[in-house]
């Protein structure tokens, strides 16, 4: 088995899904130099940090983090291209439990009860097959060992990209495509799942409708672009 899979890793050699260089045998998904280079958000660090107060005035998020920060056209953006467009869910979910090592060892969300991943509309995952925020979810409670309830926020719009929309329009277009179709979030602690958050306006939308049904409210995503000075 060993000799197939040499074999085979030199006609489909892996790659790194960062830098695209070839991965050594006792690497995974990302090379050793990406896991150490890449640009980590350590939001955990701290409950007052950056991406709380972004959303401060918009939402009352108990705490927030995010695992990298996204930069344009860096190795975060590509791998968050793998993700959503190259079916790589796997790589997803290695991320999610990779942060939760993280979150875990400072016990920084220990007092969620439940993870919510932010929810595609229906049309858009029979296209793509899976929820990248699903899969970055479920590898955060594989360490976490907390439950993820993927039907508890229901996305009633179909509201399209927001790549190439401006501020106002990212609000104007996320704005009521969100409800809660469970009453178990009533008085619950939920972490609030996404891949990347940008504006902020698809957390500020789906906060409304969680603090609405009673719950409060945590975020963790993957990539996080810091706001523009």
């Amino acid at each position: 088995m060993r000799f197939i899979n040499d074999f085979l890793s030199l006609i489909f050699p892996r790659q790194c899904d960062a830098c695209l260089q070839v991965l050594y045998r006792h690497e995974h998904w990302l090379c050793n130099h990406c896991r150490v280079r890449l640009p980590r958000g350590h939001y955990h660090l701290a409950n007052d940090n950056e991406l709380v107060r972004r959303m401060t005035g918009r939402a009352d998020l108990q705490k927030a983090s995010a695992l990298f920060v996204f930069e344009k056209s860096g190795k975060v953006q590509r791998l968050l291209h793998a993700i959503k467009y190259k079916n790589a869910h796997d790589l997803a979910v290695h991320l999610g439990a990779y942060h939760a090592n993280d979150l875990a060892a400072t016990g920084y969300f220990n007092d969620i009860d439940v993870l919510v991943p932010i929810p595609l509309h229906p049309k858009k995952q029979r296209q793509r097959g899976y929820n990248q925020s699903a899969c970055f979810a479920e590898g955060l409670a594989s360490v976490l060992q907390k439950p993820v309830i993927t039907d508890a926020l229901k996305r009633t719009t179909h509201s399209g990209t927001q790549t190439k929309r401006n501020r106002f329009e990212r609000w104007e277009n996320v704005e009521g495509i969100f409800e809660v179709n469970s009453t178990a979030l009533a008085g619950k602690h939920v972490l609030l799942v996404d891949d990347v958050i940008t504006t902020g306006a698809t957390i500020e939308a789906a906060w409304t409708v969680l603090h609405g049904a009673g719950a409060k409210v945590s975020v963790c995503c993957l990539a996080y672009a810091r706001k523009r000075s």
